[in-house]
């Protein structure tokens, strides 16, 4: 049973921060280097200083960006920039953007949900985490005691009928940001006891599957566990229970999953030299040459992928500055290392990319080469130009994985490669805050 409640947030107070544009970010983990120093510069009050802070060079244990992103939280309470709701409420989020010259309007709903073990099914992962991002985030929760960032969550249930129970609150006006890519955002406070009921019972008998945020619910339910064994008198109802999410229908056609590319380096030099001739014991290979514009060229090149209804992949770096479409030949078994039961996931391109290509062909065969080896990007003009540089050797591209085939995963207690999904626009950091104290 999925539990759901209002919660008391934390926001920017409108009296002090004019702007909430300039105070948003998108969550940490696609946040640049370039664009962290960015966020610094454009508000002192950025949120960036709380989720994603900048190291400094005279770092210690008792002074960091944990540390520093802390004081931050108490100071601007203190100052009155960021201020408490004086009642628990739910948090209605519209998400408006154009892609592809199509205009989407997603709504999502921001709640406070109890956290649950991820073999009881309630709550159903679909990717595998890395040990750097969980410990990153859990000194950041440990610091704080703050989600700053939602959880996006996706249920079973007709995108129609969820709209319809907020079909009066979305007509009042409400506080707006626009974020780095052109997305508005416009978020309603929802009080009304009626309709936190409804909602709460609507949620209790659904399943909720994790979109975005695997390495922050496993954060959070790890700080749970410790806090709970430190304090076992405080309850089930206590805050550190519970973690923020935002929550959407899986059938809303206002749903949008893009790719995420892979980066590599420190591939030894008779590693790529044998690479074109083992990637043709499995894949018929098609060159492009490109325009004088690269964006252009990416454009045509990703289009000209997205047509294979076969496995395929792009990559660029083995064959000059030409882009390579890898397409599956017709009889050849790609699924390699795959066990009973697993179909849901082997059968993915993702699965295949990293099962077949990166561990058995490039040799990137365990944890600690992945974290090494790998980078993940979802601009395609980046992945380019880094391996123009030589920051990396390849770049490969994939065709955005089918939401169906996410919560087939799910179902089926399975797990997909790191960075497999990446729904588009994500709920920013800085709308809302859950704080994990009573007061």
């Amino acid at each position: 049973m999925a539990v759901v409640k209002p919660f008391r947030g934390l926001r920017y107070n409108l009296d002090r921060i004019s702007d909430l544009s300039a105070v948003i970010t998108p969550p940490y983990d696609v946040i640049s280097p370039a664009e962290q120093v960015r966020y610094y510069k454009i508000n002192p009050y950025n949120v960036v200083r709380l989720d994603y802070a900048l190291d400094q060079p005279d770092d210690t244990p008792l002074n960091n960006k944990y540390t520093r992103a802390s004081d931050f939280v108490k100071q601007w309470l203190d100052e009155g920039v960021l201020v408490r709701e004086k009642s628990p409420v739910l948090y209605l989020v519209n998400h408006r953007f154009t892609y592809n010259d199509r205009v989407y309007n997603r709504l999502s709903l921001m709640a406070r949900v109890k956290l649950e073990d991820l073999t009881t099914g309630c709550i159903r992962p679909h990717e595998k985490t890395m040990s750097k991002p969980r410990e990153d985030r859990m000194r950041l929760l440990k610091a704080c005691n703050v989600n700053f960032s939602p959880i996006m969550v996706l249920f079973h249930y007709r995108p129609e009928g969820f709209e319809a129970f907020f079909e009066n609150i979305i007509k009042k006006p409400a506080p707006q940001a626009v974020d780095k890519d052109g997305v508005e955002f416009a978020m309603w406070t929802i009080s009304d006891k009626r309709t936190i009921t409804k909602v709460s019972k609507l949620l209790a008998d659904k399943m909720l599957y994790i979109a975005d945020g695997h390495h922050r619910y496993e954060t959070a339910l790890n700080y749970s566990l410790e806090r709970r064994a430190a304090s076992p008198s405080d309850g089930d109802d206590a805050p550190y229970n519970y973690v923020m999410m935002t929550i959407t229908p899986a059938e809303d056609h206002n749903l949008l999953m893009l790719p995420t590319h892979r980066l590599i380096r420190g591939l030894k030099h008779n590693t790529l030299d044998s690479l074109k001739e083992k990637l043709a014991e499995y894949f018929d290979t098609e060159t492009i040459p490109p325009h004088s514009d690269t964006t252009a060229s990416l454009k045509h090149w990703l289009a000209t992928l997205q047509k294979n209804r076969v496995t395929s992949f792009g990559l660029y770096g083995m064959d000059g500055n030409k882009f390579c479409i890898l397409r599956a030949k017709k009889g050849v078994e790609l699924k390699v290392d795959s066990e009973a039961g697993d179909d849901a996931v082997s059968s993915l391109d993702v699965t295949i990319l990293h099962r077949l290509i990166l561990r058995r062909i490039l040799k990137i065969n365990s944890p600690k080469l992945e974290e090494e080896c790998l980078e993940y990007t979802r601009v395609g003009v980046e992945a380019i130009n880094r391996v123009n540089k030589g920051d990396h050797q390849l770049a490969f591209f994939l065709n955005p994985t089918p939401i169906s085939g996410m919560l087939a995963v799910a179902d089926a207690k399975l797990r997909m490669p790191q960075k497999s999904t990446y729904f588009y626009p994500k709920t920013p950091t800085g709308l809302v805050m859950n704080p994990l104290w009573d007061d």
